[in-house]
């Protein structure tokens, strides 16, 4: 175990390089489990979860190298189409094997998947959708067992729009026979990032409307190269982290054509930025106004920019109601804040965030990936020293988080528990 020591008080400024999104890199590596040849995947960021996913398409035998933010997969063979427990309870993306395996080898055993301790994520719509193109599908002993000769292509409506769904079910369906209609699936840009590679590889993918897919069944795929999207989400942490840690912070290879709910906001709160194709400028505010938000799908403002949001809503000027559409215990950072002086009352879905003219350090926990980027915010614009726990949370998401914050001036140290 690790933790982050952060003396807060110092105002940030520098460049900082965004790098490759993690939503993104994790379906197209299991993507690469669909085709014999090599695949070339670039703009890879060092994460832990990156690392479990390499783990995992290693135990089923697949060849893969890492060099240099550049991953080499070739699944020539799989030895077993398993995805074991072991590795799959850490890491909830794990389940997006499931589609590839059970396209290519007829069959798949994955574990139930976990991740992030933020509200239930059942992936009931993975398996109705597996089941609607053919598939038997069973849950024994804790894994999902799924079983098909042959997909076949049909008509899918997902009751509710899902990220890893529609990656999963659209992964299966590229080389089901026939024609396959998915409705009411995700816009997120990682799904487009996805759907660019399955097109490099042969698939036949259209958009037939604003939230439908119309995907022909091939017979075989090939190998891709590929550059990976950058990772709004990081991007957007660090626009709400000099909004309020810094004097200037420069953002490149960020794409604000992915963040607009998010820039939309921020302006409303007062943050001044400028936009380029490749970057974002954004000047230390001296007063943030404090503004409602609502967390929706894409292109909605993203529920994984709402913890550190709040963390700004905490000294932001005046009160703010942020509402959780998405995940229903997402909100186990208000506690942590607290700690450190937020006033911040929690109602079901909505927390009501009362701005308080500062915040004080303390020694606080983190829960999951997106409360640890909050904490660390907090911990930034807070007087004296924090400690944060169980950074392994960060870790699954950002890369070297704190060592980019240390190159724009922080005072951060990462040290054993």
């Amino acid at each position: 175990m690790e933790a982050l020591v952060i003396e807060g008080g110092v105002r940030l400024k520098g460049e900082v390089e965004i790098s490759g999104a993690k939503n993104a890199v994790l379906p197209i590596m299991a993507a690469a489990l669909l085709t014999h040849e090599e695949c070339v995947i670039r703009n890879v960021p060092d994460l832990r979860d990156v690392r479990t996913m390499i783990r995992l398409l290693e135990s089923m035998g697949v060849e893969v190298v890492w060099k240099d933010r550049e991953l080499r997969i070739k699944a020539h063979s799989i030895k077993e189409p398993l995805a074991p427990y072991e590795l799959v309870k850490t890491m909830r993306a794990s389940v997006l094997v499931l589609g590839p395996l059970v396209a290519r080898e007829g069959v798949a055993k994955v574990s139930l998947p976990g991740g992030c301790a933020i509200g239930e994520r059942p992936i009931d719509l993975h398996i109705k959708g597996l089941k609607a193109l053919g598939a038997d599908v069973d849950i024994e002993e804790g894994y999902v067992i799924a079983e098909a000769p042959g997909l076949k292509g049909a008509l899918y409506i997902f009751d509710k729009v899902t990220v890893t769904g529609t990656e999963n079910i659209l992964m299966a369906a590229v080389m089901a026979e026939g024609e396959t209609i998915l409705e009411n699936v995700a816009q997120e840009p990682e799904v487009w990032d996805l759907i660019t590679v399955l097109r490099k590889m042969g698939a036949e993918i259209e958009k037939v409307e604003p939230n439908s897919l119309r995907i022909v069944g091939v017979d075989g795929l090939c190998g891709f190269e590929h550059e990976v999207m950058p990772d709004r989400i990081e991007a957007a942490t660090f626009l709400i982290t000099g909004a309020l840690c810094s004097e200037y912070l420069v953002l490149k290879n960020a794409r604000a054509e992915h963040m607009v709910a998010v820039i939309a906001k921020l302006r409303e709160c007062g943050v001044e930025m400028e936009v380029s194709r490749s970057a974002i400028s954004v000047k230390g505010a001296d007063v943030i106004d404090a503004a409602d938000v609502e967390t929706q799908p894409y292109p909605g403002f993203p529920t994984d920019v709402q913890a550190q949001y709040m963390a700004m809503m905490s000294l932001a000027r005046g009160t703010s109601v942020i509402t959780e559409n998405i995940f229903e215990k997402r909100f186990t950072h208000a506690a942590e804040l607290r700690r450190m002086g937020a006033n911040i009352l929690v109602d079901g879905n909505q927390a009501v965030v009362r701005g308080v003219e500062k915040l004080k350090g303390a020694p606080v926990m983190a829960s999951d990936l997106r409360a640890s980027a909050s904490l660390v915010i907090a911990a930034l614009a807070a007087e004296g020293k924090s400690r944060i726990s169980r950074i392994y949370h960060l870790d699954r998401g950002y890369e070297a988080f704190d060592k980019k914050l240390e190159a724009l001036g922080a005072r951060i140290r990462r040290v054993k528990e």
